[in-house]
């Protein structure tokens, strides 16, 4: 990875994602919200304050579910194939930082 990445829902974007350095095997990016941040922030904040014991992985499970469903993709800055979250890539965002790490 490298370059920019658009965080999409739809048409709409949530989110600009710019890689600054690498921490194998998670790309670390400046995270900048876009016109769709709002609809979808909480989302990612109780993914960002679930701490603690999960044995089950239940507590994870519940919060993100409904960031599964939202139908977001990752899209490179020069248009090239587009990264389905949570089938391709996990992309977590903590304020202005955002962490990524995909399989395909």
């Amino acid at each position: 990875m490298s370059g920019r990445w658009w965080l999409m829902q739809g048409d709409t974007r949530v989110g600009e994602l710019q890689h600054y350095a690498t921490d194998q095997p998670t790309f670390l990016c400046r995270f900048t919200p876009g016109p769709g941040w709002e609809a979808v922030r909480t989302r990612f904040e109780d993914w960002e304050a679930l701490h603690g014991p999960d044995a089950d992985g239940s507590r994870a499970a519940e919060v993100i579910k409904p960031i599964m469903d939202l139908g977001l993709t990752l899209v490179p800055e020069d248009r090239g194939a587009s990264l389905a979250l949570f089938q391709e890539c996990i992309v977590r965002i903590e304020g202005d930082t955002a962490r990524v790490r995909w399989w395909t």
